[in-house]
């Protein structure tokens, strides 16, 4: 068997985490997102400082950070991308939107409501079923034979006494 590699073992380690923290996280929605908000400021705002300090160094690169070109060149790189749209708006909500759904946690919330209602009426069911499988056991006089069967069909009626 091929050993892994560094790499591969610390992103396993990192996948299996992120699994265990996402599973955490995802019973608290409000601290999830308070968490994952807090995260994506730190981390823009380490972009943002980067930015300063190429800018600080003056050449070509403190031309790319003035604020109009800034401006026009992360609009061309979000649209050639697909993510302009998708960022600031999110495929989800565009899509519900487009086919005139509920918001997702709406929608959950109904499914979930469904799906019990749909569980009670399956119990209610058994439970007749049951009633009538125990209503056939009690009222059952034994099985006939293949031969009162066809005797009976014969006579046109009841069961002929055996000679």
């Amino acid at each position: 068997m091929k050993e892994k590699s560094l790499f591969r073992k610390i992103y396993d380690y990192f996948d299996k985490l992120e699994d265990r923290v996402r599973a955490w996280l995802s019973k608290s929605p409000l601290l999830y997102a308070f968490v994952a908000g807090i995260a994506i400021v730190i981390f823009w705002r380490g972009i943002w400082h980067f930015a300063d300090m190429l800018e600080a160094e003056g050449g070509i690169l403190g031309f790319i950070f003035w604020p109009p070109v800034s401006i026009v060149l992360s609009i061309a790189v979000l649209l050639a991308t697909g993510l302009f749209v998708s960022f600031f708006v999110g495929d989800v909500i565009i899509m519900s939107g487009l086919k005139k759904e509920k918001k997702f946690i709406d929608r959950a919330r109904e499914e979930i409501e469904a799906e019990t209602a749909h569980v009670e009426h399956i119990e209610d069911v058994l439970e007749k079923i049951e009633e009538e499988v125990a209503h056939i056991h009690n009222n059952h006089t034994g099985p006939k034979t293949v031969l009162e069967t066809k005797t009976e069909q014969r006579s046109g009626g009841g069961v002929q006494p055996k000679a």
